[in-house]
């Protein structure tokens, strides 16, 4: 047949063509649409709850180890807590030195066993000491502080197991306060294994960044001198955190010194916007909450601040 003879596309047969084609390419493109929308919603739905996760991980394991009694709590608010936070742990081979007035007061510290921050101490560190007083008693415990001054690594700890001792520190202190205390500065009131317990000053709010306007709950490092930094969130507003503290008897206080449990309520919003139920859905945040509560465990069983008041 010669080209002349044969027969092309009708124009009714090319609009046939380009409709069916829009047709389906309309339903490829909903269908990718949809599955970016879907995409988009559940990533900040993921992110959402791991920021929720995040607030019932982090603050517990820090207000868990609190003694309010002692000081950990240095101030409250029901958007705001400061607290000493605890960064490692590690325990005397020797009973120290004590009396009234003492200027060089030295401690000696296990290399191993350390716990928390793989750390050694240095100077700089605050740190709080147990102090036992009378053995036979458990109502005159108590954590006092001291201030490095110095940290040497090379002492060595004159176990009698393995021969020849074991590794520790030697650690220089500042004289503390507390050792012009007849009652405190007593030889023996600090005993061989007591914990010694390094500490950082650090404050935990609800703050309003100024970056992008959002809430989070925020965390600074007061005793490195840092800002506040985001770490939850971000939050719904103002009200996205609030702290409640309770006694040993389940009433509101607003004595930090009397504190045994701590609500925390946590109400988080996604970073985006996501559209829900379908192609025509609002266009909002979605948002979540999550609370818990959290006992001090390191508040003391007798004496003061146990209710009713125990004598151990």
């Amino acid at each position: 047949m010669s080209a002349l003879g044969r027969r092309g596309y009708t124009l009714v047969e090319l609009i046939i063509a380009l409709v069916l084609l829009g047709i389906v390419s309309g339903a490829i493109y909903q269908v990718l649409v949809n599955n970016q929308r879907v995409y988009q919603a559940q990533t900040q739905q993921i992110d959402l709850q791991e920021n929720l996760r995040a607030a019932t991980t982090v603050l517990p394991a820090e207000f868990r180890e609190l003694d309010a009694v002692d000081g950990d709590i240095q101030s409250m608010t029901p958007t705001s807590i400061q607290i000493r936070a605890m960064r490692k742990l590690g325990f005397l081979c020797t009973a120290p030195a004590l009396a009234v007035g003492l200027g060089n007061f030295t401690m000696n510290v296990w290399v191993s066993p350390m716990y928390g921050r793989n750390l050694p101490f240095a100077a700089g560190d605050s740190v709080l000491v147990f102090w036992g007083g009378n053995a036979a008693r458990r109502d005159d415990d108590q954590w006092l502080p001291v201030k490095i001054t110095g940290a040497s690594p090379f002492f060595t700890c004159p176990d009698a197991q393995p021969a020849g001792g074991t590794p520790g520190y030697q650690l220089s202190t500042s004289p503390p306060a507390w050792m012009n205390i007849p009652g405190l500065a007593v030889n023996g009131a600090i005993p061989k294994g007591a914990p010694v317990r390094a500490f950082s000053i650090i404050k935990y709010q609800l703050y309003q960044s100024s970056s992008d306007g959002m809430w989070y709950v925020g965390y600074q490092n007061i005793s490195k001198g840092s800002s506040v930094q985001p770490l939850i969130g971000p939050l719904t507003g103002s009200d996205g955190l609030e702290l409640d503290y309770f006694d040993v008897n389940g009433a509101v206080t607003t004595d930090s010194s009397q504190v045994a449990l701590i609500e925390i309520h946590v109400r988080a919003q996604t970073a985006q916007p996501v559209r829900s139920g379908g192609a025509l859905g609002t266009l909002a945040n979605k948002v979540d909450s999550i609370s818990t509560r959290v006992a001090l465990r390191n508040n003391p069983r007798c004496g003061p601040g146990s209710a009713p008041f125990v004598k151990c």
